[in-house]
């Protein structure tokens, strides 16, 4: 069988990755060369994949959301635009807990080979890696058989970034959990509730969890990116959720951050020990130059700093959830 090169284009633009995001509730570091190793490995994913869900009609190209739950690795296939769920898998990682730590040794012996060993070592340790990592990506695409179609080497990708997460998630069962919970609301879970709850998880690391969702669905905002950024926070991990999409239905405080939030947080029937409304400016409806733009998405990163500090200190203490 032939394949035009239009035929291998038209492959190329769908049948492929263009968007990897984590998961700050169940994959967390504050240690800026773990979440560099993350950055590399995404990016070496992207970089060169072919990647489609199997089974389903949904057409690429894809984003992939990544989280881990229990002993699990969870897949989340989404629409890179919109964020709407297309196809989600669970991958123990059971099987994987060998390659893994021989994942760890070799990188590290490598490593040091390339600082003092002499080129048959260098050539030999190499090998042992190559090897490895061959045999993790056959055995990722057999576990992964029948749900999503990957060739080696992306599946040899793939690992690496299986790796460099999943020894810093924190694995937090929320149903067992006795840290206090809180979710942020607004619109689109774009820009005001996503700022709000990755503030809340860098000022009280390990104390709560804090979620956010949108009453719709929304894009990424790279504005978002930029200005977190300057305080040290990787938004680039992001995926909008909506209020549907959530699992757990009893947080200690809800918040709600845009006018449609409070109703929608009714309908849902949400079990809270507190709800509160905090009237927000959105600085996506501001118009002007980028700097004007950026200003009000500074304003609004700080005010929220200071107001999440404020409010969250009690419930973290063991205080009332209500102010």
């Amino acid at each position: 069988m032939s394949i035009s090169m239009q035929q291998v284009a038209d492959k190329t633009d769908t049948d492929r990755l263009v968007t990897v995001t984590l998961d700050p509730n169940t994959i967390t570091s504050i240690n800026p060369d773990e979440v560099h190793e993350w950055r590399i490995a995404i990016y070496d994913l992207l970089e060169e994949n072919s990647f489609r869900p199997a089974r389903v009609a949904a057409t690429g190209p894809f984003a992939l959301h990544i989280s881990i739950v229990g002993n699990s690795i969870v897949l989340d296939v989404r629409h890179p635009e919109t964020f709407q769920p297309i196809a989600a898998h669970y991958l123990s990682l059971t099987p994987f807990r060998r390659l893994i730590r021989d994942y760890f040794r070799i990188r590290d012996a490598y490593y040091e080979a390339i600082r003092s060993a002499q080129p048959f070592q260098i050539e030999t340790v190499d090998m042992a890696r190559r090897g490895m990592h061959n045999e993790a990506a056959e055995l990722l695409r057999t576990r992964l058989h029948n749900k999503l179609i990957i060739d080696l080497n992306t599946a040899r990708r793939l690992f690496t970034l299986i790796c460099a997460v999943q020894p810093y998630a924190s694995r937090i069962d929320e149903s067992k959990s006795e840290l206090p919970s809180v979710l942020f609301v607004c619109s689109m879970n774009s820009v005001r509730s996503p700022i709000a709850a990755a503030l809340a998880r860098q000022q009280f690391p390990g104390r709560l969890i804090a979620r956010s969702v949108g009453v719709n669905g929304g894009k990424a905002d790279q504005f978002v990116y930029e200005v977190m950024e300057e305080v040290g926070i990787d938004m680039s991990v992001h995926t909008p959720h909506i209020l549907d999409e959530l699992v757990a239905n009893r947080f200690d405080l809800v918040i709600t951050l845009s006018a449609d939030a409070p109703e929608a947080v009714r309908r849902k029937g949400l079990e809270s020990g507190a709800v509160e409304h905090w009237q927000v400016e959105d600085p996506s409806l501001v118009e002007g130059n980028r700097e004007v733009v950026l200003a009000a998405y500074r304003e609004l990163r700080d005010s929220l700093r200071k107001r999440v500090r404020t409010r969250l200190e009690a419930l973290v203490s063991g205080g009332s959830q209500t102010t």
